[in-house]
């Protein structure tokens, strides 16, 4: 049951970080992004590997509030 709980929150966040992904870099340029004052030293995939992970958690985190939320209490 745990396994499929995992991919209720998984496999959407999943789907939703490749879109934004698609989204968010159809408009930005990994080259020209800054942090703190300084440019970005990391090679285009670089940035797009960390982004899609950080989309995936974000998103994951949506999805899970959304599956405790939903939790019935007895």
């Amino acid at each position: 049951m745990q396994w499929r709980k995992l991919m209720w929150i998984a496999w959407p966040a999943f789907l939703v970080a490749g879109l934004l992904e698609m989204l968010v870099f159809a408009l930005v340029d990994p080259q020209d992004l800054h942090w703190f004052g300084q440019p970005v030293e990391l090679a285009r995939a670089g940035v797009y590997t960390l982004a899609f992970f950080a989309f995936w958690g974000m998103a994951g985190l949506a999805s899970a509030l959304t599956l405790l939320l939903a939790q019935e209490k007895d």
